[in-house]
């Protein structure tokens, strides 16, 4: 069934002694913007959802390079490989779109060498923002042997690992009704990306995420009884009430986060269904 009406939504995912995002032109810290507020890039989360697509049995055009599972080490090859040799004056619009998961939910640039294409998706994600300022410990790591042949231990055996001490970070993100009629994107399609974020950090283990260190508290998704939607997505997103227990949070417990029940209150009456969903 195609998609139809609006929906927005928001995610509170927790953070401890991990690395949520690391800047490479930062030395891999995690992020932060001037103020000292944790940050992970759309992009990043982007990347989480379509590995979760991928975990659920989902095609995906867009493959991380240690989850390419068809040989296909690019991604015109891929496209190759599905539609045939690329003929100039296709248009692939819509067959990108049925074929993949992530193409239909985000869109995708196209551009190899016969073909230069834009596709936009319905699902748009802000850059996620933690609550309070963050405190980043670094740590110097050694190995125990050497990854070179030497007497001595060589500057290949030394590092530094970074990590977030503890952090609430909020995403936002809607799906718009009017790009999910061009890329054909169902409420089937609507009701993968609710798992794929309630579920985001399952089967996201790396050395600067330590299985437990992330973890998705709730989820928020808000579907509007119109296409336009009933009131504005800048509205929704601010509609959470955030109260602190402590002055330095260092866990949940120490925030109270809740609906705004006036807010709440008027979304019902004018329609618009408001899901609470705990995180895995």
């Amino acid at each position: 069934m195609l998609f139809d009406k609006k929906i927005d939504f928001m995610l509170v995912c927790e953070v401890v002694n991990a690395n949520p995002n690391g800047d490479p032109l930062n030395g891999n810290m995690p992020r932060t913007d001037n103020n000292g507020y944790g940050e992970i890039s759309d992009v990043c989360i982007k990347r989480k959802i379509r590995n979760r697509f991928h975990d659920m049995g989902e095609e995906i055009f867009v493959k991380s390079n240690e989850r390419i599972d068809d040989g296909m080490n690019s991604l015109e090859a891929r496209f190759e490989n599905k539609f045939g040799k690329i003929e100039k004056g296709n248009d692939y619009y819509l067959d990108s779109c049925k074929n993949w998961l992530d193409v239909r939910t985000f869109g995708q640039v196209l551009t190899f060498q016969k073909l230069s294409t834009g596709i936009r998706g319905p699902v748009s994600i802000t850059l996620a923002k933690s609550l309070d300022t963050v405190n980043i410990t670094s740590m110097q790591i050694t190995r125990s042997t050497n990854g070179q042949k030497s007497d001595s231990k060589g500057s290949d055996t030394m590092g530094t690992k970074h990590f977030v001490n503890y952090g609430v970070y909020l995403i936002k993100g809607s799906i718009n009704s009017f790009f999910a009629e061009k890329s054909e994107y169902t409420l089937e399609d609507a009701d993968k990306l609710k798992e794929a974020l309630r579920t985001l950090f399952v089967n996201d283990v790396s050395s600067a995420r330590p299985e437990g260190s992330m973890r998705v508290r709730k989820l928020y998704w808000i579907k509007h009884d119109s296409k336009i939607g009933n009131i504005s997505t800048a509205m929704i997103h601010n509609m959470l009430d955030i109260n602190r227990n402590s002055e330095m949070p260092t866990q949940y417990s120490d925030y109270s986060i809740e609906l705004n029940k006036e807010m709440n209150a008027d979304l019902k009456k004018l329609g618009v269904k408001v899901e609470e969903i705990e995180g895995l």
